[in-house]
């Protein structure tokens, strides 16, 4: 990219031919002045040298050349199209190039139908083989037939600042919002020093923000572009110039374990190099980790790769996300939604309305990324935007910017969400979960997962400080809730969520109960067809719980219970609930449980524990459950 920081070979003398006039003397000394400074890198006093030589000779294109080239160079694009024009109104074969660089301000201010027009022009007329033109002109060309599209066509949007409660006088940005919108962390500057603040909402409105810990928040180093775990108990960020580190900045990780934060641990090789790892954003099962790096094996200067992390609690190689993501150029900021599969992020190398605009992309069920979409225009501009993300509920996007009326140097802002943009709806399962005789806080197993694609969905222990946990389930699957802890049974759910679920949280105080003998429990996910005693492989995770509890305490012996509604006869119901209790205690023989350790009995319509006045009730007594018969 250095061959284009310039179009055009600046530091020579141009002389004019028979310069005789004082004017041109004049021009010419100007010019002179000029080169001198672009040497020293002195833009600002080789501009104005500039300014006087085509003021002293209107006829002076090369001038007129080099200062369009310069303030495209600075990224001063009205003053590059204006030099531009006059250089090319001077006709004498004007270079091809003159054109790409009028092409790139134009899109720089937003002006496409006339950066359209220029860059259609350079690639008619520019004969060169220097491929980093045609490729940039090439890209240009899309981003300008894509913006005249967009424009004709904007997204309702309109911003709204959080407000003095979240924003203050110094620079706030890179939000990021636990699964159940209750709390925000995000990046403070205050003096040059990068610091997290916590802000938590209550009665639908932010508390004021505090700096979330000394562990690590620090004087000497900046903490920056953070990821926060779907239940706000894993934070992922950005730390640069460490002690500890392997690179400029390295992604480490902090956990907390009750209301305290630990010391944040470098996540080390593979995943760090001695490159740049940056902006990491954590999938909601806490399994996947995306992140920014300029590393080797890339397709343009910085891309967006993954790691997953392996069971024995390191992080794998990182994968590269491959073109399906990644071009030849930037992507930045990406931010993974609580449902999963919707990747936010920042490109200039996607078509565009110019510099870097957002994007989104969906994970399909054949592990592949759809083709990045632009959020559109007025999301997007020819000005830079990145450091989007989603609320959980995905009905509106928090981004940070330096918008006319705002409380500092940066403020974080939210707007609606487009319906065609939006990420898959979720909800979450939420509780505590406590002794049921003492009532203290227990650190149990908490496990989700989906039935139907058998990925783990949320896998960790809760805290013994407050038996806390939140899970996030995209609507549309089957899920298995369970939470075990030694010395306990089991607690298990079924979640089967469909539209009516959207945004409508599971919240629960599980209290375990301890080993005893006569206790009883239903097995909520053992899945038999209509009729039918042959389980169903939904079944197996389940009872593989159930087999490990009893492998995990080899005194205990029970009795399998089978259960049905009160439809149809009495005589068929109680066959079926044996022929059930039996296909249970088959699969526990199967593996390994002995046989003297187990019964089976069927109960029919005998003992239900609902009504059978409603469909909803007479699912309730259709099930399968285990008693302790001894201990």
């Amino acid at each position: 990219m250095k061959k284009l920081l310039f179009l055009f070979f600046l530091y020579f003398i141009a002389c004019h031919v028979n310069a005789q006039t004082s004017a041109i003397k004049k021009a010419q000394n100007s010019f002179d002045k000029a080169q001198t400074h672009l040497k020293n890198d002195q833009y600002d006093l080789a501009i104005a040298a500039l300014a006087d030589a085509v003021k002293a000779d209107p006829d002076f294109q090369f001038a007129f050349i080099q200062l369009g080239d310069i303030n495209r160079r600075i990224k001063a694009y009205d003053a590059s199209k204006a030099a531009f024009k006059s250089a090319i109104a001077l006709g004498k074969d004007a270079d091809p190039r003159m054109y790409y660089g009028l092409a790139e301000a134009d899109i720089n201010i937003g002006d496409y139908s006339d950066g359209l027009d220029n860059i259609k022009l350079f690639l008619n007329k520019y004969k060169g083989a220097d491929p980093d033109f045609i490729r940039r002109a090439n890209k240009y060309l899309k981003d300008c037939e894509f913006a005249a599209l967009a424009v004709k066509s904007p997204k309702k949007y309109e911003p709204v600042n959080l407000g003095d409660a979240i924003n203050s006088k110094y620079r706030d940005y890179f939000p990021s919002v636990t699964a159940d919108g209750e709390k925000m962390i995000f990046s403070r500057n205050i003096s040059d020093n990068e610091d997290f603040y916590i802000a938590e909402k209550k009665d639908n409105k932010w508390g004021i923000p505090v700096p979330l810990s000394n562990k690590i928040n620090t004087e000497k180093f900046n903490e920056g572009a953070q990821s926060i775990s779907a239940d706000g108990r894993y934070l992922f960020f950005t730390g640069c110039n460490r002690p500890d580190g392997l690179g400029r900045c390295d992604i480490y990780v902090s956990h907390k374990e009750g209301s305290s934060w630990g010391d944040p641990f470098n996540l080390g090789a593979p995943l760090n190099t001695p490159y740049w790892e940056s902006q990491p954003t954590i999938s909601p099962d806490g399994n996947t980790l995306y992140f920014v790096s300029n590393r080797p094996g890339g397709l343009g200067g910085y891309d967006i790769w993954k790691s997953m992390l392996k069971s024995d609690g390191y992080w794998s190689k990182p994968e590269n996300l491959g073109a399906e993501i990644n071009t030849p150029y930037d992507e930045h900021t990406p931010f993974i939604h609580s449902d999963g599969r919707t990747l936010y992020f920042s490109s200039d190398g996607w078509p565009g309305m110019g510099n870097k605009d957002i994007f989104l992309s969906r994970l399909g069920d054949n592990n592949k990324w759809s083709l990045p979409e632009n959020l559109g225009y007025p999301i997007n501009t020819f000005n830079e935007e990145t450091g989007l993300i989603v609320t959980p509920d995905g009905t509106e996007a928090l981004f940070s910017s330096t918008m006319k009326g705002g409380y500092g140097d940066m403020d974080i802002y939210r707007f609606k969400m487009p319906a065609d943009k939006k990420p898959m709806p979720i909800t979450y399962v939420k509780g505590i979960v406590k002794d049921k005789e003492s009532g203290k806080f227990l650190e149990a197993r908490v496990q989700v997962v989906n039935l139907k694609s058998k990925n783990t969905e949320y896998d960790d222990f809760t805290s013994t400080e407050n038996g806390e946990f939140l899970a996030v389930m995209p609507i549309g699957g089957n899920y298995l809730f369970n939470v075990s802890a030694d010395g306990y049974l089991f607690h298990s759910e079924n979640y089967q969520l469909n539209e009516t679920y959207i945004n409508t949280p599971f919240l629960l105080q599980i209290a375990l109960e301890k080993l005893k003998i006569g206790t009883n429990v239903v097995l909520k996910n053992i899945f038999f067809n209509t009729n039918e005693y042959v389980l169903l492989p939904a079944s197996v995770t389940e009872l593989s719980t159930l087999s490990n509890l009893l492998k995990n305490n080899s005194k205990i012996s029970i009795e399998i219970q089978g259960h049905t509604d009160n439809v149809g006869n009495d005589a068929d119901n109680k066959k079926l609930s044996l022929m059930r209790a039996k296909a249970v205690y088959d699969y526990l023989t199967a593996q390994k449980i002995a046989p003297e350790r187990l019964a089976y009995k069927g109960f029919g319509e005998t003992a239900p524990i609902a009504n059978n006045d409603t469909e909803s009730n007479r699912k309730l007594n259709r099930r399968t459950s285990f008693v302790i018969t001894s201990l």
